[in-house]
């Protein structure tokens, strides 16, 4: 089988505390990351420096999201409240105890006015900001803590979470119930995405049993289990344009897979300890990774027609 020949280039690592998360701003060349520290950072990736740096409370910041509509931040934390932020000026435009425990995942809703929110009270809740972000639903079922929420992208009404109970739940905004339930892993599941290869869709979960899942959306199956990691994983993510899956794990490694054969085509230990999140710029091919001591972003550039891909850490 031919090779995806991906080649690595280290230029920047941005020391820090800790990052939980991170989301990458869609036109200006912002990086916004969360810090277990309780902080929440924009850094600007072309100028490398930071950009704006502010306390949020003295909880672990889960989560933190671009709503690019409003130019507003939405983050989450562990003190169980939703905040959100002016972009430019970082006045704090609403804030409110959103659960009953942690908060671990958000998710935003590419046009409508709405967001997700996930808890280790094993709810998931949907927000309404057009309604001054009162709860218009509440969905049940999970039996542990919810850690990630995903949004269809062929679908909007749909979304999947993703439990350390072990499974992923299909819901749609419109019901309380889940549409249906996959006993996914036999332990608890860190992290959920969609894809699409050819016309059908597919789901993509990782594990504390130290695997990555393919499932079938169709067919409820799972077509393929990414093994190798060492350690739990914490993030996947399949980029739309790019024949590559990607996998962070606590092993302090990040695996770039073939998504066309499932081959591992590299692993990349950034020397910044264990690796928890993912972000993706939309319409571009840059990545940013956060891990324990830090954020480093990477762009992946591939040649067209030859299968050979480039990858360079920016």
């Amino acid at each position: 089988m031919q090779s995806l020949g991906l080649e690595i280039e280290k230029d920047f690592v941005q020391t820090s505390e800790r990052v939980k998360s991170v989301d990458l701003h869609p036109t200006k060349p912002w990086i916004l990351t969360s810090l277990r520290s309780g902080s929440v950072c924009i850094w600007d990736y072309e100028s490398q420096k930071l950009e704006k740096s502010f306390k949020v409370t003295d909880s672990p910041v889960r989560a933190a999201k671009f709503i690019v509509q409003k130019n507003w931040i939405v983050v989450g934390s562990d003190d169980a409240f939703i905040r959100v932020y002016d972009c430019e000026t970082m006045e704090v435009i609403k804030e409110f105890e959103a659960h009953r425990d942690y908060i671990r995942g958000l998710a935003v809703h590419p046009s409508l006015p709405y967001v997700l929110s996930s808890s280790d009270d094993k709810l998931i809740k949907i927000w309404d900001w057009e309604k001054g972000w009162i709860c218009t639903r509440v969905f049940e079922g999970h039996d542990h803590y919810v850690m990630q929420l995903a949004f269809n992208p062929k679908d909007l009404n749909t979304f999947a979470s993703a439990s350390l109970d072990g499974t992923i739940k299909i819901w749609n905004v419109d019901s309380a119930n889940p549409i249906f339930t996959l006993d996914a892993h036999a332990k608890g599941i860190n992290c959920i995405d969609y894809f699409v290869s050819g016309d059908e869709l597919y789901l993509i979960s990782g594990s504390d049993d130290f695997t990555a899942k393919v499932w079938d959306y169709k067919s409820k199956t799972c077509v393929q289990t990414l093994e190798g990691h060492a350690h739990n994983v914490t993030a996947v993510h399949v980029h739309p344009e790019l024949p590559i899956i990607i996998t962070c794990s606590e092993d302090e490694t990040v695996r770039l897979w073939n998504k066309a054969n499932y081959r591992l085509e590299n692993t990349m230990n950034y020397g910044l300890q264990r690796v928890w999140t993912v972000g993706y710029r939309k319409n571009s091919k840059q990545f940013v990774f956060g891990c324990d001591k830090g954020t480093i972003m990477v762009k992946i550039t591939s040649s067209k027609g030859s299968g050979a891909a480039n990858l360079k850490q920016e």
